[in-house]
């Protein structure tokens, strides 16, 4: 027989031939499938001119298949179910052993990564995660690569290739360091001028919007000291200072150093949180499984 021409043959009169040599009936083949008793015919039609062969002949038992028939009949049902298999979408277990590689910037590792750890144990207890400071990493060129399966963080990757997803919204507040706190009354913008502010380093660009503020009062903030994220817990633990950060941060701080957190007495920006991904992986179970759970983090805050 001539070699077919794949570029005009119709895939889907494998599955009618298939459905047929099952069913044995043309009209319970159709049924199976969602065609017409005059679409089954066409399509046997069609199939018989291609494979040069009757295929199927009516006998009191039903759509009898020819040698041919016999012949084929296992290829295509195997080619078929391979064929579906390789589209169905995988499913995801959880349980099995996974890894991911999370990038996160100074926020993402104190307000979102222990919350995102501890769901992923409770839920995977299997699944290695290694989540990485994105302060030296080329994010976008990680994504690109697959170094990196999430971005979470400030800051976007540049190009529609990737895909960006809110995960929370957070304004600014003070806190105050040992001495300073239950002084019973609301900080004022002299106050935040006055007082001696320890500064984050890595974070101090977030707080122009409040030397602006004061600038535009005639006021100025006293920086007594820039310290790494780590040391401004302890810092402020120790001495009479104040600090301003993200809200979910310094509430973070408070906590694990007993310190007290208050509004500020001027405006607030609200800065978005958001985690990143490839656009290329946004179709994977697995992947899709892991932005649920870090949006599911994210939102119970």
């Amino acid at each position: 027989m001539p070699e077919l021409n794949w570029g005009v043959f119709d895939l889907n009169l494998l599955v009618v031939f298939d459905a047929v040599m099952n069913e044995r009936s043309v009209t319970r083949a159709g049924v199976r499938i969602g065609l017409s008793q005059p679409a089954m015919s066409h399509a046997l039609a069609r199939l018989r001119h291609l494979l040069k062969d009757e295929l199927f002949i009516r006998s009191p038992q039903g759509m009898m298949p020819t040698a041919r028939a016999e012949e084929i009949a296992a290829p295509v049902r195997r080619a078929l179910g391979d064929l579906q298999l390789s589209l169905h979408a995988p499913t995801f277990d959880p349980a099995a052993a996974h890894s991911f590689r999370i990038a996160v910037d100074t926020y993402g590792a104190v307000v979102l990564a222990p919350a995102i750890v501890a769901r992923c144990a409770a839920l995977a207890p299997g699944m290695v995660l290694d989540i990485r400071a994105n302060g030296m990493l080329n994010v976008s060129e990680r994504l690109d690569r697959g170094d990196l399966d999430l971005a979470i963080g400030t800051g976007d990757p540049d190009g529609d290739r990737f895909v960006r997803h809110r995960l929370l919204r957070d304004d600014f507040v003070a806190l105050l360091g040992r001495g300073l706190a239950g002084a019973g009354r609301a900080l004022t913008a002299v106050d935040l001028a006055a007082l001696p502010h320890v500064e984050v380093s890595s974070l101090s660009e977030e707080l122009g919007f409040l030397d602006r503020t004061l600038a535009g009062l005639g006021l100025q903030r006293r920086i007594a000291l820039r310290v790494p994220l780590l040391s401004a817990g302890p810092v402020l633990a120790a001495a009479p200072m104040i600090a301003v950060l993200r809200r979910h941060l310094a509430e973070r701080l408070a906590q694990a150093h007993g310190l007290e957190v208050r509004p500020l007495p001027l405006a607030s920006p609200r800065v978005e949180i958001a985690m990143h991904w490839q656009r290329r992986v946004d179709g994977l179970a697995a992947h899709h499984w892991l932005r649920q759970l870090v949006a599911g983090v994210a939102q119970a805050l």
